[in-house]
Parts: structure tokens; C-alpha cells; sequence
């Protein structure tokens, strides 16, 4: 769960950088508006279902081919191929049980810090537009 959400607040960080300096702008002043955002959209997604979802990583072994390279009486490399098992990380995805109750409290919360920060939001994509006209 947390994995996710910060790779979803990661991203766009990621975009923006090579994006043009109103993108870079923008993305650096709405950065916990956009937050706010993603943990609300979680939060409302947790309500509809009825659960959250959480990760765990789950270290499984697998049974693949390895190469080993000895050298012969010439000296010249000789690659030999066997199989062997060898640990591979998956992540599992699971349910966690809600309180729907709390859940939603933490809805209206974050409902009410979206709408603090909504205006501050668009005074700085404004103004970001305003400092870097794009096709100027």
C-alpha cells in the first residue's frame, strides 16, 4: 500500500523533471496538493471495496538454468549449462480488514485539507503559467 502511493507521488516527480519549467513549476508547488489527492482517492477506493490492500514481499524458489564456465586443458572457456533453484522475490498482494467508521473520518479529513489547500493550488498554477508562458 505504501509502496504504491509512493511510486504514484514518484512518478509524476520523475516526469516533471524532464517536463518544461512551468511543468517543473507546477509540479514543485502542488506536490502535497497532489498528495492529498492520492491518499484521498486511496481512502475513498478502501471505502468502495470494503478493504484496503497491502504488500509483503514473499522470497519463492524457482527452478531455472544456470550457466558455470570452467576452462579446459587448452585454457579456452567452456560454459556448461545445469539447472538450479534460486530465489526470486514476488510481491503478494492481500486484504487488510477496514473500520469503516475511521475510514471514513480520515476521508473527511483529507476531504477538508484538499479543499484548504484547492485555492493555494491554483494560485501557484497561475502563477507558475504566468512566470513561464508556454511557446514563449
Amino acid at each position: 500500500m505504501r509502496r504504491n502511493t509512493a511510486l504514484a507521488l514518484t512518478i509524476p516527480l520523475l516526469l516533471a523533471a524532464c517536463g518544461t519549467p512551468q511543468d517543473r513549476c507546477i509540479a514543485r508547488n502542488t506536490a502535497e496538493f497532489r498528495s492529498v489527492n492520492a491518499l484521498l482517492a486511496e481512502v475513498e477506493g478502501n471505502l468502495a471495496r470494503g478493504y484496503a490492500w497491502g504488500e509483503r514481499q514473499v522470497v519463492r524458489p524457482r527452478l531455472t538454468r544456470c550457466d558455470t564456465v570452467t576452462r579446459d586443458r587448452e585454457g579456452r572457456a567452456v560454459i556448461t549449462s545445469h539447472s538450479c533453484w534460486r530465489d526470486e522475490i514476488d510481491v503478494e498482494r492481500y486484504r487488510i480488514p477496514i473500520d469503516p467508521a475511521a475510514e471514513a473520518r480520515k476521508r473527511d479529513g483529507l476531504a477538508e485539507r484538499r479543499a484548504a489547500l484547492a485555492s493555494g493550488a491554483n494560485r501557484a498554477v497561475a502563477a507558475c503559467r504566468a512566470a513561464y508562458p508556454e511557446g514563449a
